[in-house]
């Protein structure tokens, strides 16, 4: 009797860490990914305290060392995977996720970066759930009190006043993609697909509650990860935006990597450009140097190739990047302002190259 009063017990903890229906607590995550999205993103029931994005149990916060822009918004990561699953590793792609798997992500700004005791505007949260065939995804915007998110499968345009850590004022429209958007940037081999989630990207020491650890260990012990036996061993991409942790063309091109490989490599949705930024690309002219652009309308004006060595301001790619015009943007969508300093970085090591006569 002492037994089955103790296997008990665990099943229903076990049920309210991982989304089981057996027996719900305050803590108990719901997530039918067969059924349709619902209104309200705390239907879910992912966070305890959805306005400093405290997670529930069994959800787990995780973080990138290769940031993507996304006009300057602040980032919150978070993945939840049901009772007795995990990812399958993959050392080079996005891990392989179980069904009613979910990915997490809110974007916010902080209302003034140098009083981070003000708080931040929430302005939306997008869920990726990991259905039979593919990824769902589901665009949620913040009220003004953020204590809720309603689904907007349409997008929306969200005004946002914020103050940077230099003391300047900032006010534009965000713009919410909606879910067609969605896709045009998260597909993989054709189909939807998250982009961040990669050892290369999560192979680094997180601040948990309990104490520094690991990610890729941290996702062991938990449970959700599965087939890699020393995350030592694993892949580990380089910080773009510390100057001491690798070589310039490192940096610039882990850069590349994260903001653009995702469409921009031979199984992606802009693979017919021919254009391959991915990390490990190793042949000059597939990354873009003395490549002539396939489709670069206007920005072609500016001169012939993606990629002039030692020559920032005749190359196209530069040049997509630093502006804001919608028919000359890279990427297309996912931005509406200029990432000064990955423009930067990306200047500097064009800069970099030795110069050479065009082939």
């Amino acid at each position: 009797m002492i037994m089955a009063t103790v296997v008990l017990q665990w099943f229903v903890l076990l049920a309210a860490f991982a989304g089981g229906t057996t027996e719900e607590s305050p803590s108990t995550v719901r997530v039918d990914y067969e059924a349709p999205p619902l209104e309200w993103l705390s239907g879910y029931n992912l966070f305890s305290n959805p306005g400093i994005q405290e997670p529930n149990t069994g959800v787990i916060p995780y973080d990138l060392s290769a940031l993507l822009f996304s006009d300057y918004a602040t980032k919150h990561r978070f993945v939840w995977m049901p009772a007795g699953t995990s990812a399958n590793y993959h050392e080079r792609e996005v891990f392989d996720f179980p069904e009613g798997a979910v990915l997490i992500k809110s974007f916010g700004y902080p209302r003034d970066a140098r009083f981070p005791d003000r708080g931040e505007q929430l302005i939306e949260t997008r869920l990726l759930v990991r259905a039979r065939s593919d990824w769902k995804m589901y665009p949620y915007v913040w009220n003004e009190d953020g204590t809720d998110a309603r689904l907007a499968l349409a997008g929306a345009r969200v005004p946002v006043t914020w103050v940077d850590s230099g003391g300047t004022p900032h006010s534009f429209q965000y713009i919410v993609p909606n879910v067609n958007q969605c896709k045009h940037c998260h597909i993989g081999k054709g189909l939807p697909a998250p982009v961040g989630p990669k050892a290369r990207y999560l192979n680094f020491d997180y601040s948990y509650p309990s104490g520094r650890d690991n990610q890729l260990a941290h996702w062991i012990k938990a449970g959700y990860l599965s087939g890699l036996d020393d995350p030592i061993q694993a892949m580990k991409s380089r910080r773009w935006d510390d100057p001491n942790a690798g070589t310039l063309e490192e940096r610039a091109r882990t850069y590349l990597d994260i903001n653009c490989a995702h469409c921009h490599n031979p199984t992606g949705p802009a693979f017919t450009s021919g254009l391959d930024l991915s990390f490990d690309q190793a042949i000059p002219v597939r990354i873009g140097i003395f490549k002539a652009p396939v489709a670069a309308g206007r920005a072609a004006s500016i001169g012939r190739y993606d990629i002039v060595p030692g020559r920032p301001d005749e190359s196209i790619l530069l040049y997509r990047l630093a502006t804001t015009d919608p028919g000359v943007r890279m990427p297309t969508v996912g931005r509406g302002l200029v990432h000064d300093e990955g423009v930067a970085l990306i200047r500097e090591w064009i800069e970099s190259m030795p110069m050479a006569p065009a082939q």
